[in-house]
C-alpha cells in the first residue's frame, strides 16, 4: 500500500511516499525556521500562509523523486492534531480535495503518535511492546506502545516540555531559536560541572519537571557578570535536562521489563541524550532505537506510517 502523507501542524511543511508502513520513497520537508527566528518563535498566520505556498510543489516535487503518478497513490495520511489549528486546516484541506479527486481513503492522524512511528521506518525488525520516550517542544511523555494504536501513559512532564525549556534557556544565553540545536552544538565546547543545576523530584517516579531547572538558569544568569560563560551555561543545563530524561527513562525500562525502548520527537536529535540513553539502557540488557535526525523532528513519513497502520485496522 502506497500512502501519502501531509504534515502542516506548525512551522515545517512536509510530503512523503511510504510504501507499507515501513519504506520511504520519497520525504521532502520544507523548513520556515529562518522566517520566524526573527519572531522568537512560530508566528501562526505566516506558518498558515507559507503551508498554502509550499504544499502542492512539494506533493509534485515528492511524487517525481518516488517516480510514481497519482494513479500509484493508494491512501492519503494527514496530520489532524495536534498543532496550529490554520496551518492544520491547510493540510487537511489538501488531503480531501486529493481523497476526493482520486477516490482514494484518507486518515486523519495525531501528530504526537506519528513521532513514534519514525522508529518503525528505521528498523525493520520492531514491534511493540516497546517503551517509548517522545521528547518535544510541547510534550514530554513515556509511554508503553502495547501494540499498534495502542498505548499506556506511564509518566508525563508536570509543566515545561524539555523542548520548551532548551527554548528559553537559549533565549536568556543569547542563543537564537529554536534553542536545542544551538545548545547541543555549543555544549561539547564547555564545562557541563561549571553549574550545579537541579533536578526536580517528583511523587511518580516517572513524571518530569522542567520549570525548576529553567528558573535556576535564570537566578544564575542574573547573578552573572557580562559577558556570560555561555558554553559552560548550556552545557550545565543540557547535562542536567539529558540527565532526567536518562535517569527516569531507564527507570521505567527497569521497573516495567522492557527490553527496547525508542525515542521520538524533536528533542530525540539531540546527540548527548542519545549517546547517554543508549549507555544507560545497554548497561541493564535493554536496547535503544532511535531514528536519524531528519526523522526526529516534524516530516510526513511519520504521518504515512501511522497512516498505513490505521488503515490496516
Amino acid at each position: 500500500m502506497l500512502v501519502l502523507g501531509l504534515e502542516t501542524s506548525c512551522d515545517d511543511t512536509s510530503v512523503a511516499l511510504v510504501r507499507d508502513g515501513r519504506e520511504i520513497l520519497a520525504n521532502l520537508v520544507s523548513s520556515q525556521i529562518e522566517a520566524h527566528a526573527v519572531y522568537g518563535g512560530v508566528v501562526p498566520e505566516l506558518a498558515s500562509r507559507a503551508h498554502t505556498e509550499l504544499l502542492t510543489p512539494l506533493i509534485d516535487a515528492a511524487l517525481a523523486e518516488a517516480k510514481v503518478g497519482f494513479a500509484a497513490i493508494d491512501a492519503v495520511a494527514v496530520t489532524q492534531g495536534p498543532g496550529l489549528l490554520g496551518a492544520l486546516l491547510v493540510g487537511v484541506t489538501a488531503a480531501q480535495a486529493l481523497g476526493w479527486a482520486l477516490d482514494v481513503p484518507v486518515v486523519g492522524v495525531n501528530h504526537l503518535e506519528a513521532h513514534l512511528f519514525a522508529n518503525f521506518l528505521v528498523d525493520p525488525d520492531l514491534k511493540p511492546p516497546v517503551l517509548a520516550l517522545l521528547v518535544s517542544g510541547g510534550h514530554t511523555a513515556l509511554v508503553i506502545m502495547e501494540d499498534f494504536g495502542h498505548y499506556r501513559l506511564v509518566g508525563q512532564t508536570v509543566d515545561d516540555a524539555a523542548g520548551e525549556a532548551f527554548d528559553k534557556v537559549a533565549r536568556m544565553i543569547g542563543l537564537p531559536y529554536p534553542g536545542g540545536p544551538p545548545i547541543d552544538n555549543l555544549a561539547p565546547s564547555g564545562n557541563a560541572r561549571a553549574f550545579d543545576f537541579p533536578q526536580a523530584r517528583l511523587t511518580n517516579p516517572y513524571d518530569f519537571s522542567f520549570s525548576g531547572l529553567k528558573t535556576a538558569v535564570l537566578y544564575t544568569v542574573q547573578k552573572l557578570p557580562q559577558p556570560l560563560p555561555v558554553a559552560d551555561l548550556a552545557a550545565s543545563f543540557q547535562r542536567a535536562a539529558v540527565g532526567a530524561l536518562v535517569k527516569k527513562t531507564a527507570r521505567a525500562a527497569a521497573d516495567l521489563g522492557m527490553e527496547t525502548v525508542i525515542l521520538a520527537g524533536g528533542v530525540a536529535s539531540n546527540r548527548e541524550l542519545r549517546a547517554r540513553l543508549a549507555e544507560t539502557l545497554a548497561k541493564q540488557g535493554a536496547r535503544l532505537v532511535v531514528p536519524p535526525p531528519g526523522l526526529c523532528s516534524d516530516n510526513a513519513a511519520m504521518i504515512a506510517a501511522r497512516g498505513y497502520h490505521q488503515l490496516l485496522g
